[in-house]
């Protein structure tokens, strides 16, 4: 009896002290980014005024994006800056459709990349960057722009981003909207995940003075980044979080520009979602194993004023969402060998299973509280009728728990660039009338 009652004990204090644990972990690592919200909802981002304008060079990874390549194009040879002063280069990697031709019609230079071993958005930028070195050497250009084929810019939107370069960002990234938030609760997932990480995280971070993240398109890094560093060096799955960690760590401020607007079209189906979402894992986990130690390292010795980036980017880059499986995974374990009897019962199974429902209810008010509130405070830029918005809120935390699987599984199977079919069309004069009403209203 005795030994029973003191196994029990030994159990559930074993339980108690490992989920005690975790929960601990997660509030001392990721608290501050409350602190973000406070800053965003009190304090507004600083505006730069540009004293005069800069070349570009911009550049676009496309892979049979026939559809979708031209209004991309278009929406750059519109832009509220000088076009002189802007170069617009695609790069049609291994493509079997015609985005060269309609490309090069819209206005484009095309450079066509054939090349079925080094593939990847990474390995096409390099050739791309490259290629421009060797033959357009006397254009100067300052800075480099990455887009998606898929995009499409606010009229202004170099306008701006310049405004950010001519104030010495030698990196910037800028505010990532959608133009299909409303397909369904798949984009609408995806569009208030990244109005979250512009509003929440990028903005609070300019705020603050500290470096921010680029996230896939929608960014320029400085000519001289890109010189010292012999072309485009970042090649895992996601090279933007690669090139985020590698630039914090070396010292170099990721700038953001809230006012320089660009859409973008987000998977409608849950296949093309899970492929997309499965490499992002993958990419993180190897930005993780590559990067962690520096940035550990940058936290402590790196010099005042940057030591926090490199601790807000390790947290961006950990695999919290792992820790939360590993929870979950470990009082299930509790749970199955207390019922077939292997350890004794009873408060075992209770606490177990209450760690189980708390963590999932936790995360689901996380997500659901942080859903309302980038919906209620971007209610302006999202386009969409208000029953969507509305809808969609509520939606998202169910689009964020299907990350669970998607994490686990990118653990233990490899993955590989997979291309998302795009589609979707936008009249760019539309986009740009509403985004300037959203601004006004500021």
């Amino acid at each position: 009896m005795f030994d029973t009652v003191a196994s029990q004990v030994s159990a559930l204090s074993f339980v108690d002290i490992f989920n005690f644990c975790v929960f601990l972990t997660f509030t001392i690592c990721y608290t501050y980014q409350l602190y973000y919200v406070l800053v965003v909802l009190t304090r507004r981002a600083p505006k730069k005024v540009a004293r005069r304008n800069h070349r570009y060079a911009v550049m676009v990874a496309a892979r049979n994006e026939e559809a979708v390549i031209a209004d991309l194009v278009h929406s750059i040879k519109v832009q509220n800056y000088p076009a002189e002063l802007i170069d617009i280069f695609v790069i049609a990697d291994n493509c079997t459709d015609n985005t060269a031709t309609v490309a090069r019609e819209a206005g484009a230079i095309v450079f066509p990349r054939h090349n079925d071993k080094q593939v990847g958005k990474g390995y096409a930028l390099d050739w791309g960057l490259k290629a421009i070195w060797e033959q357009y050497a006397d254009k100067d250009y300052e800075a480099y722009f990455v887009f998606d084929a898929d995009n499409v810019l606010d009229v202004n939107y170099f306008r701006e981003m310049n405004a950010t370069f001519d104030n010495g960002a030698k990196a910037s990234t800028s505010y990532r909207n959608s133009k299909n938030f409303g397909s369904n609760w798949i984009s609408a997932g995806y569009g208030v995940w990244f109005l979250r990480e512009a509003k929440f995280l990028n903005q609070a971070r300019l705020t603050l003075n500290t470096s921010c993240a680029v996230s896939g398109t929608g960014f320029f890094i400085a000519a001289d980044i890109l010189k010292a560093a012999g072309g485009w060096k970042w090649h895992l799955l996601t090279e933007d979080i690669e090139f985020s960690a590698s630039s914090i760590i070396d010292g170099v401020r990721i700038s953001y520009c809230p006012t320089a607007v660009l859409y973008d079209e987000q998977p409608i189906t849950f296949r093309d979602s899970w492929n997309q979402r499965f490499r992002w894992a993958k990419g993180f986990y190897q930005v993780f194993a590559h990067y962690a130690g520096r940035l550990v390292k940058g936290a402590v010795v790196n010099p005042k004023g940057y030591r926090f980036a490199c601790y807000d980017m390790l947290m961006t880059i950990a695999p919290g969402m792992l820790l939360s499986i590993i929870s979950i995974l470990f009082n299930s374990i509790i749970i199955a060998l207390a019922v077939t009897g292997v350890m004794s019962t009873g408060v075992a199974i209770a606490s177990s299973l209450t760690s189980i429902v708390f963590c999932l209810c936790n995360y689901i008010v996380f997500m659901f509280v942080f859903g309302v509130l980038t919906t209620f405070v971007e209610w302006e830029s999202i386009r969409t009728t208000t029953a969507k918005k509305v809808r969609y809120m509520f939606t998202f935390p169910v689009f964020m728990l299907t990350y669970i699987p998607i994490a686990l599984i990118a653990l233990v199977k490899k993955a590989a660039w997979k291309p998302i079919r795009h589609s979707i069309s936008v009249d760019v004069a539309e986009f740009s009338e509403a985004e300037g009403v959203r601004l006004s209203s500021k």
